[in-house]
């Protein structure tokens, strides 16, 4: 029993100093994010949704950069079609800032525009999003969270509450 904890106990101090390193400034973020929850939001993440006969998807990726260590500022651009005839191509994008509480606990404030075809209004929103950096590599980590957008434009859209799972590259 007690190899088993010194070994847990090896690992994690292993992926701490991992996570120390590449949370610092000057490093480089990717992430590609699955998002369950969020229609019509501007999604910068991948995303497959099929309900009644109608298919609607998503491709999208964010980028950042480290300006200290553990803050990163970020940029993401997103496309879908949301299987309706009179809007059905969205471009999205979203800035923001991203920051890991003790290298491990990412909590990311941003803004997520979208662009509807045809649209009349193009919905807008303030997310907040929370979760836990599982570094899996040396530069690659499995981020669960969840995220919470606050509609910007009450007429278009509401509240969305989503679950992500993110898979980022650190470099």
């Amino acid at each position: 029993m007690k190899k088993i904890i010194l070994a847990a106990i090896a690992v994690m101090t292993v992926s701490f100093a991992n996570a120390q390193e590449q949370t610092k400034k000057g490093k480089y973020l990717i992430e590609g994010n699955t998002s369950f929850g969020a229609t019509g939001t501007g999604n910068t993440g991948f995303a497959l949704r099929s309900e009644d006969g109608t298919t609607s998807w998503n491709i999208g990726a964010e980028g950042g950069y480290f300006v200290m260590d553990n803050l990163a500022v970020k940029a993401g651009l997103g496309y879908g079609d949301n299987g309706q005839d009179y809007a059905s191509s969205i471009f999205s994008y979203k800035v923001g800032a991203k920051y890991y509480v003790i290298n491990k606990i990412p909590v990311e404030l941003s803004y997520t525009g979208a662009s509807i075809k045809d649209a009349d209004e193009n919905p807008s929103y303030l997310g907040i999003q929370g979760g836990y950096a599982w570094f899996i590599g040396k530069n690659v980590s499995v981020e669960p969270g969840l995220r919470y957008n606050i509609t910007l434009n009450e007429d278009y859209g509401k509240d969305v509450l989503q679950f992500n799972i993110g898979f980022a590259l650190h470099f």
